[in-house]
């Protein structure tokens, strides 16, 4: 297995090798705004985000804050040995769309009860997402859904050989 250099934080950062496992939910009052197709289609400072060990956070925002009316239930589905059975969406607006570009969880196991109908959204299928102003990074491959900020650090899991991590 290869071995992980830890990148060490820097003043007001976040090493996510800090963030346990099995991961943790916690409440988040930043400012959330993701754009699709010139649209704002969510903006939220409700937002709950999940923190787990090799993994930039993962931000849920919450359905009234999210504009639904472009969003359509799949027949996609995944499992989270944490969260339970993840549902998707996919996001139309105007002549774009994408399909599976947001999670949900209808029926989340009780640890992470409160995280029920709120979407995750891939932050690279979007034209931009932010935090507090500040452009979202992606994390690497199409599996996971980490937002990245400057006050993250890693490495991450996600792109290519990180697997065994």
């Amino acid at each position: 297995m290869q071995r992980i250099k830890r990148i060490e934080p820097g003043p007001g950062q976040e090493s996510v090798w800090d963030y346990p496992r099995p991961p943790r939910l916690e409440d988040s009052t930043k400012h959330i705004q993701v754009i699709f197709n010139g649209v704002m289609i969510a903006d939220t400072r409700n937002a709950k985000r999940v923190l787990e060990t090799s993994h930039p956070p993962t931000y849920y925002l919450p359905p009234e804050n999210v504009q639904m009316g472009y969003f359509t239930p799949t027949n996609h589905r995944s499992f989270c040995e944490w969260k339970g059975a993840a549902s998707y969406y996919t996001l139309t607006v105007d002549d774009q769309t994408i399909e599976n570009v947001a999670w949900y969880y209808v029926n989340p196991v009780p640890s992470f009860a409160s995280l029920k109908d709120y979407l995750a959204i891939y932050p690279g299928k979007m034209d931009v997402c932010y935090i507090d102003g500040e452009r979202v990074q992606t994390q690497e491959g199409d599996f996971y859904g980490g937002w990245i900020t400057s006050d993250i650090v890693g490495p991450f899991k996600g792109g290519a050989g990180t697997w065994g991590w």
